[in-house]
């Protein structure tokens, strides 16, 4: 049987949102937080446009997009963009997880827009030639944090599109290079791939969907909370700091204090490389261990943040899908007692089997002593199930 391991994480926080603090992190550096001030204060708008500025230029964002930080995480700011924005075109939603599976129902249930769905089972992700990006707009995440499934590029997209581009890319952002010239609305929220905390989403326009909020009037009403126009124009001050409802400032700090951090170490570029580092050390782990496998069926689409993973010993899978989902929860409850590593089970409508986030928020040689602790505790779980028979 596979030995109990010596050496363990350093921190066991493998959570895939909120996710693992930034190496060092501290409530000391909260200690700029404007605590008793008003949001719309000097003091407090001032950090909420630092907030946009940074994120700016850590992330690459050009110039004439806006950033705004809104209500209601990443889920608020797609929403706003999809109640904003759609109408005026055919929509094409696409799926292969849950959280486009959101989107699918907001188009179909709540919108009635009857968009065309592609949607894929969770691992594959679906034809992106099929899709229709230069007459259509297109709702997407660029990484299902459920599934591990990334889209590899923005070469599908159409440089001379007419509809506009909606990306979901909340578990992406601050890990992977995002197109911007092929993406018209980015939305992520600060508790993914910074380790920030939950409260607002993050809302980046294009110049072409600010066009279209200015010249469309949706067919539907539109909440306070998703309102970005004001007599057919576009309320600036929300892309200034002046935020729609009361964000908490503590949050504000913490993400301020994640974004000096990635400045520190390099931007965009050493974030990406972090993550890849993370990720390579559980890709290389599964291509030689038996009885795991990715969740992820192409190689090509494999995620750099949250890896998913599924059972593939054949001594379990012939027990079937219970005993499948009862050694997978063995496994995440065994290492959450040992307190080597917490929150790492597969997203709850995704098949059963684990997902270890690798952002670069993380260490890779905390992962690194991840991995032999995963291959103990299935020895644990498989034994146990041998015992029993």
């Amino acid at each position: 049987m596979t030995s109990r391991p010596d050496a363990r994480p350093r921190a066991n926080t493998f959570s895939s949102g909120p996710t693992a603090k930034r190496p060092g992190w501290t409530l000391d550096g909260l200690s700029g937080t404007p605590f008793g001030r008003s949001h719309r204060s000097p003091a407090g708008k001032a950090k909420l446009k630092q907030a946009i500025d940074l994120t700016r230029k850590v992330l690459q964002v050009p110039a004439d997009y806006r950033i705004g930080i809104v209500p209601g995480s990443d889920t608020g700011a797609v929403e706003m963009a999809m109640w904003s924005l759609l109408g005026p075109r055919s929509v094409e939603v696409l799926a292969w997880e849950a959280f486009g599976a959101e989107w699918v129902t907001d188009a179909l249930s709540e919108l009635n827009i009857a968009p065309k769905l592609h949607q894929t089972p969770y691992g594959v992700l679906p034809d992106l030639s099929a899709v229709d990006t230069k007459n259509n707009d297109v709702v997407f995440t660029w990484n299902g944090t459920a599934a591990g499934v990334r889209v590899p590029d923005g070469d599908w997209i159409a440089a001379d599109r007419e509809g506009l581009t909606i990306c979901d890319a909340t578990s992406a952002a601050f890990a992977m290079a995002l197109p911007f010239d092929k993406l018209d609305v980015v939305t992520f929220s600060w508790q993914k791939v910074m380790g920030g905390e939950a409260a607002h989403g993050m809302l980046i326009l294009s110049p072409r969907a600010v066009a279209r909020l200015e010249s469309h009037k949706p067919a539907w009403p539109i909440p306070k909370v998703f309102r970005l126009t004001k007599g057919g124009r576009l309320i600036e001050g929300i892309f200034q700091g002046d935020t729609i409802n009361t964000p908490s400032m503590l949050a504000v700090e913490d993400y301020l204090d994640a974004l000096a951090w990635a400045e520190r170490i390099g931007g965009l570029d050493a974030l990406i490389g972090r993550a890849n580092a993370n990720a390579a050390v559980i890709h290389d782990w599964i291509a030689r261990t038996p009885w795991i496998g990715h969740l992820a069926v192409d190689p090509s689409t494999y995620a750099n943040t949250g890896v998913c993973m599924v059972i593939t010993d054949p001594d379990v899978l012939a027990k079937g899908d219970a005993v499948v989902a009862k050694v997978a929860k063995g496994i995440v409850d065994r290492l959450d007692r040992e307190g080597v590593a917490l929150d790492i089970g597969a997203y709850r409508d995704a098949p059963a089997g684990l997902r270890v986030w690798c952002g670069a928020t993380v260490e890779t040689a905390d992962v690194a002593a991840l991995m032999p602790w995963l291959d103990w505790a299935f020895a644990q779980e498989k034994a146990a199930l041998a015992a029993a028979a």
